[in-house]
């Protein structure tokens, strides 16, 4: 008997001092299409199938990538048919090349968060193909990720893993030594990325994302709660009112 999932992936959240500079630096970049915009919070669409939101953090501090005192916790990865070609272009539009090879270049958009652009040459311009979270142990982390949205184990390898399927909004895992876990919501210690996973009864999946190994956190609002994953990464259950 196959056990139903938690929830859905609904967004990946990107925190920001400037959420309007970084909604217009992935607009140009990626295409990106806003489909709602607040004070603190901006919501945006990929095209083809991902969700983000940008929210607003007055005192953030940015990831100093590669360094584990400001780890970056996440990343996006974008495919693109020419990396020298869309870094030249992400720079142009405010982003910093932090390195580069022959295969990706690691670069930081304008909040400072890093991302990958990896060569695709089939890629059809730059499309987000994955986020990819830091953790301690990529196997255990993979496998409560697969418990919380449902999506099926597809890749899992020695210090890596991924679930779901490649362009169906996969969630990727890389196994960091010196992890150091976010302090949410401690500034100083910040979240950077967060995922928001969509429920249907919140009592129920919280029960359920409980036994599975999240921990409960001290936030709440009319349709979301603040909980930690296994590895001390914060992600929101949220649902329709």
């Amino acid at each position: 008997m196959t056990t139903s999932p938690i929830g859905s992936l609904r967004a990946v959240a990107i925190d920001a001092p400037d959420i309007e500079v970084l909604a217009s630096f992935y607009e140009d970049l990626a295409g990106w299409r806003r489909l709602s915009t607040d004070d603190d919070w901006i919501t945006m669409e990929s095209g083809d199938g991902w969700r983000l939101g940008l929210q607003l953090a007055p005192d953030h501090v940015p990831p100093q990538w590669p360094g584990a005192q400001q780890p970056q916790q996440a990343h996006l990865d974008f495919r693109v048919p020419d990396i020298d070609a869309a870094a030249e272009q992400a720079q142009r539009l405010g982003a910093t090349v932090l390195q580069r090879n022959e295969h990706w270049h690691t670069l930081a958009d304008p909040a400072g968060h890093p991302f990958d652009l990896a060569q695709s040459p089939d890629a059809d311009g730059i499309t987000l193909a994955g986020v990819m979270l830091d953790c301690p142990d990529a196997s255990a982390l993979a496998h409560f990720y697969t418990q919380l949205l449902g999506k099926p184990l597809t890749f899992e390898a020695d210090g890596m893993a991924m679930i779901g399927e490649d362009g169906a909004q996969p969630v990727m895992f890389q196994q960091v030594k010196e992890y150091t876990p976010p302090r949410w919501p401690d500034p100083a210690h910040p979240q950077q990325i967060h995922l928001d996973v969509l429920v249907d009864d919140v009592d129920s999946a919280e029960s359920r994302a409980l036994e599975a190994g999240a921990t409960r956190l001290d936030g709440e609002g009319e349709n979301w709660r603040v909980y930690a994953d296994p590895a001390g990464k914060p992600f929101c259950l949220v649902w329709t009112v």
